[in-house]
């Protein structure tokens, strides 16, 4: 595979500039975080040649992420090419567990001109992500650069559809050829002066398909246009929209009143229930309902001369398949017809045989297209040898195929020729079937061509073919043949011409019996008859006078002269008939002549043969990842002749269609049958061949799927050893397939030793496990095989044995952080500690107390093998203290202590007292409390109270001192003090009340007040809160408000757009205290316009106003 060229070399970090780029409504992403996540980019420009193979690689170092990343290859800004895989774009994501990296490629299958252009790889993951961009240039395959610029946006390959939005699907008819003796037309001059309504049609007339890429370089030739006031806000650049979703284009203009026009491609849109225009204050919006791929196009917003103009994408979801296409087996002249369901209506199914496209353009005369709602067919008219081979059925988001073959038809003798012996002047009637009422053919007698006459007929009518001969003769005795055309193949039989003699003196001859040993005879007096077919044997019997004739069989005589098995008797001539021979019909049958003069006698065996009996007993004993292996017994009965061989069948599961295995007879019983698919049910069956023909097809074998066994296990490691046991650690299997993983086999063995024991009689499920029964001292090899139904893995096996020995380890706690300095625990709370440690052979934990062994009474103590847990359901003031855990094996130790405290609230302190009064202060003194509650003091609450209201106010809190003075006290009240403890656990349950009290005593102070003068109110109005512009929901109640004040009070006037509001009841105006509101009940887009209020009395007037906007809610979308 040819890789591509690049330019230059890649940069070490490409800079991150996709990361912050706007999205499809205009706002910034700041949802992720931009980091380098790449540890390996594509490269920055690479150039390939046209008709190669071009693959692009990225790795992306998981090692820090949480969960997997998810990578996007993107085209442009917008185009997803995930949803464009198939034939021309594959890709594919690998996984290294070592190094936790994770690679991803995408390869572009025989590069064409329309894969040139920018493409950038995006990786997110949770709160990360990163991108990389790079280009991609196309060159010719050894031919030079042509100056044609419009190459660039006409088809160069079938695979130019896949990732490329065009108009190609409106534009098949344009393929034509251009007169050389035409002069060559700028087209781009004719573009740049034409309207743009008629850009499709000279895009249609001069064959340019990718309409979408004109019209980008058409917009960069034209001039600038000069700026217009008309848009306040334009149409963003472009937007992107799922299909069957809906998107709103909008845009802001200067003028509100102003009418725009919206239009599509350059023609003018109108309203419908597709496309809703609103107009609401000065903003524009164009509503697309549920969006298609028709709606993929460039709009525009036109206001007078003035135009803004964005582009919609409409992005195709991956279209899946939910029903495969099925194998089929035909003979020549058959129908065939391939079907697959699909995930939605209406999608575009591509249609290949091998690596060729189907299309209805040049197939039709050969192939059918049939589409009913998510049902696609292709129809083969009449399979030829030519047909046979793999056909494909491609979507943007899936692949099926089916093989087809095909075999030629063999044509079958349904009822062959039979001899006849006419009289002169009787009709001779040759009649055959055959299998095919299409086959003609020609009657030839002694080789020679019979041609029709008056007396010769020849019919055919359907499948019969005769021969008919009026008024035979003696020269019409003779061998005739039925040839079929095209078939080598030819039908054979003799007419005897029965000659009469007249005796004229009468005579008596005995009874003669003539039989002819030349016909179905296979030895003397023994007729093989197909079972099925039609026996009649013609005797010829001679004797004077006419004998009697008895057919008999065995002891049993024939007289019946209709029905299946019956006696038809003639002058001279008697005949045995057997209408559809069965095998009871088997056995001797006599036939005897007596007259006068004598008797005759003749004994004929007549042996029935069939096919044979279907095979019995299919079944499958084993499969592989694309095999399996049938096996089943012979028919019980062979049918008369012995079996020749088998022809086997298979099918899907669920499938009516049967697909033949071989086309030879297969002689053995066992048969594998391969290129299945692994993970898909198959049923079997089975015919046996003898030579009259195939049997009834046996029952159908029980279903089977093609599996394989998985990959080894991986990462094969010991976790740990004792004197007995070994534990071993892996990991699953890289490769499981369709067959699952049932679980694991553990398997040891001696060093030296070649016969390997089984460590565990059910399979274990987990990815460890620990065997135990070692003898001590061995080395031992250890292997671990992954099971599944279809058997056991390669087996994962250990690089050198182990010795089966305790190892000695020194004990070990490992004490958390947080123990290691003073637990701390208020009463009541649960303790629950739990201690790892570690050591060989397992070490023996004990618990002390302040150097006693710890009260079970008290403390519950449950050691296990690797840790010890410390549990006190409810901490008391007893349970403080110094707890020593001591790990022992046999004279080693390790010890560990921990400090626990239980806490509690403190009791109030002692003494209050109030020691000193002056001025409106009061000086306090306590002493701290008896009870501290096993802590520290960390402060003091200290509230007082009036003595006539007796309500308590905290004057400090926190006060770490055992002494405060209060201040701003009163004068003339009496108050009282009372003081909280605090700790760690809080303030103390009561307080310590003073045992005296502060009296603040009043002074001889005199109060003269000053003269009143009463101040002049009176002023204008004078708006202190203004009214804000506001921007509301239509059919939402709201108000908008501002205040004023004003001597005397001023008379308030409500304004909409200058125009008084009168007693409209849609409004309600109020007026609290110089706070004015407006309220507006359930305002609709009319309510829109400028509110002003204006306050007026006798000294002036103020006026303020705000801009109101009403916006139409919109119905969030039906998912």
């Amino acid at each position: 595979m040819p890789e591509p060229v690049p330019e230059a070399k890649p940069a070490e970090d490409a800079p991150p500039a996709d990361g912050a780029e706007k999205n499809a409504t205009g706002q910034e992403n700041t949802s992720t975080t931009i980091t380098g996540l790449f540890v390996e980019r594509p490269p920055e420009c690479v150039v390939a040649v046209a008709g190669s193979d071009v693959t692009f690689i990225a790795k992306v170092d998981a090692s820090s992420l949480t969960r997997k990343p998810t990578m996007k290859w993107l085209k442009g800004k917008w185009l997803d090419l995930g949803s464009k895989a198939g034939k021309h774009l594959q890709f594919k994501e690998t996984y290294d567990r070592n190094t936790k990296i994770y690679t991803y490629e995408m390869k572009i299958i025989k590069a064409v001109a329309g894969d040139a252009g920018g493409y950038r790889c995006e990786v997110t993951a949770k709160d990360k992500c990163d991108s990389s961009t790079f280009e991609i240039s196309v060159e010719a395959a050894n031919q030079e650069d042509t100056a044609d610029i419009l190459s660039a946006f006409k088809r160069t390959g079938a695979g130019e559809d896949e990732g490329d939005l065009d108009f190609s699907a409106l534009l098949k008819a344009a393929k034509k050829k251009k007169k050389p003796e035409e002069p060559e037309i700028d087209v781009w001059e004719l573009l740049k002066s034409a309207h743009p309504s008629e850009y499709e049609k000279i895009a249609f007339k001069y064959g340019i398909t990718d309409l979408r890429g004109m019209l980008k370089r058409l917009k960069k030739m034209k001039e600038i246009q000069k700026h217009s006031e008309a848009f306040l806000k334009r149409l963003e650049s472009c937007y992107s929209v799922e299909k069957g979703k809906k998107i709103v284009l909008s845009c802001e203009v200067l003028d509100p009143n102003v009418q725009v026009k919206w239009l599509k491609n350059g023609q003018e849109i109108k309203p419908s229930a597709k496309y809703v225009m609103e107009a609401t204050g000065n903003v524009r919006t164009l509503t697309i309902n549920k969006c298609n791929l028709a709606d993929d196009a460039a709009y525009e917003c036109v206001v007078g001369e003035d135009k803004c103009s964005t582009e919609v994408y409409v992005k195709e979801p991956p279209i899946t398949i939910t029903k495969l296409m099925d194998d089929y087996h035909v003979v020549v002249g058959e129908r065939v017809e391939f079907e697959i369901e699909v995930s939605e209506e209406g999608a575009h199914v591509m249609w290949s045989y091998e690596d060729q496209e189907i299309s209805k353009e040049k197939d039709s005369s050969k192939y059918r297209f049939k589409k009913d709602g998510k049902k696609h067919t292709l129809t083969i008219l009449e399979a030829t040898l030519d047909d046979a081979g793999m056909y494909h059925a491609w979507t943007n988001g899936g692949h099926t195929k089916g093989e087809l073959e095909v075999e030629e038809k063999e044509l079958e003798v349904l009822q062959d020729i039979a001899d006849l012996t006419v009289k002169a002047t009787d009709q001779a009637v040759f009649k055959c079937e055959v299998s095919d009422d299409k086959v003609t053919g020609k009657w030839l007698k002694d080789g020679v061509e019979v041609l029709p006459s008056d007396r010769i007929k020849i019919t055919h009518i359907g499948r019969f073919h005769r021969l008919v001969i009026d008024d035979v003769k003696p020269e019409d005795a003779g061998d005739y043949t039925f040839v079929p055309d095209g078939h080598a193949l030819s039908l054979s039989a003799k007419l005897n011409f029965l000659e009469i003699k007249i005796d004229y003196v009468p005579r008596q001859d005995p009874p003669k019996i003539h039989l002819d040993t030349t016909g179905n005879m296979v030895s003397q007096n023994t007729i093989i008859v197909v079972a099925g077919n039609k026996l009649r044997l013609d005797v010829e019997i001679t004797g004077e006078p006419a004998p009697t004739v008895v057919w008999s069989k065995g002891e049993e005589a024939i007289t019946a002269t209709e029905g299946r098995v019956r006696v038809e008797s003639r002058k001279d001539l008697s005949c045995f008939v057997i209408e559809g021979a069965e095998r009871t019909d088997e056995g001797n049958y006599t036939i005897c002549v007596t007259n006068p003069v004598g008797e005759d006698k003749a004994v004929l065996f007549i042996k029935i043969v069939d096919v044979p009996d279907p095979p019995e007993n299919v079944k499958c004993n084993g499969v592989g990842e694309d095999c399996a292996t049938i096996d089943w017994e012979p028919p019980k009965f062979d049918g008369g002749a012995p079996v020749k061989g088998y022809l086997m069948e298979r099918k899907k599961k669920g499938s009516s269609r049967w697909t033949k295995l071989n086309f030879d007879v297969y002689e053995s019983t066992t048969y594998e049958a391969k290129r299945m698919i692994e993970g898909v049910l198959y049923e079997m069956r089975v015919f046996a061949v003898n030579s009259i023909g195939l049997s009834q097809p046996s029952l159908n074998s029980k279903p089977f799927m093609p599996i394989a066994p998985t990959s080894e296990p991986t990462r094969l490691m010991v976790h740990d050893v004792t004197d007995s046991t070994c534990t071993l650690r892996w990991l699953a299997p890289e490769k499981i397939g369709a067959g699952g993983l049932d679980g694991y086999l553990i398997e040891y063995c001696k060093e030296g030793d070649t016969e390997w024991v089984a460590g565990n009689t059910d399979l274990c499920e987990k990815q460890g496990f620990v065997v135990r029964g070692l003898p001590v001292g061995e080395k031992i090899n250890f292997r671990v095989v992954a099971v599944n139904i279809a058997g056991r893995s390669p087996p994962a096996t250990l690089s050198q044995p182990v010795t089966i020995r305790e190892i000695v380890e020194h004990p070990k706690i490992r004490l958390p952080r947080e123990l290691r300095t003073k637990y701390i625990r208020k009463v009541g709370e649960k303790i629950n500690l739990t201690i790892p440690f570690q050591g060989k052979p397992h070490p023996v934990a004990t618990w002390f107390k302040d150097g006693q062994p710890v009260d079970p009474k008290m403390v519950n103590v449950r050691n296990t093998n690797v840790d010890s847990i410390f549990f006190i359901r409810s901490a008391e003031r007893e349970h403080t203290g110094t707890y020593d855990l001591v790990l022992k094996i046999e004279n080693m130790e390790d010890r560990a202590t921990i400090n626990i405290r239980i806490v509690e609230k403190p009791g109030p302190p002692v003494n209050v007292r109030v020691t000193d009064v002056w001025g409106f202060n009061a000086a306090l003194e306590w002493e701290p409390p008896k009870d501290d509650g096993n802590c520290e003091i960390t402060g003091y609450t200290i509230q007082k109270a009036d003595m006539k209201t007796k309500e308590w106010f905290t004057v400090y809190e926190h006060n770490r001192r055992t002494n405060c003075t209060v201040s701003d006290l009163i004068m003339g009240n009496e108050y009282m003090f009372r003081v909280y403890s605090e700790n760690l656990c809080g303030l103390s349950e009561e307080p310590r009340m003073s045992k005296n009290t502060a009296v603040i005593a009043k002074t001889g102070l005199e109060h003269k007040p000053a003269a009143f003068k009463e101040k002049d109110m009176a002023c204008a109005p004078k708006f202190t809160q203004p009214l804000v512009d506001r921007s509301v929901v239509a059919g939402y109640s709201t108000a908008i408000s501002c205040s004023v004040r004003g001597f005397p009070r001023p008379k308030i006037v409500w304004m909409k757009n200058r125009m008084i509001i009168g007693e409209d009841p849609k409004f309600l105006m109020q007026n609290n205290q110089g706070v004015l509101t407006l309220n507006i009940r359930k305002p609709s887009s009319f309510d829109a316009g400028k509110y002003s209020c204006m306050a007026v009395n006798d000294l002036g007037q103020d006026e303020v106003e705000c801009k109101l906007d009403v916006r139409v809610a919109i119905q969030p979308e039906n998912k």
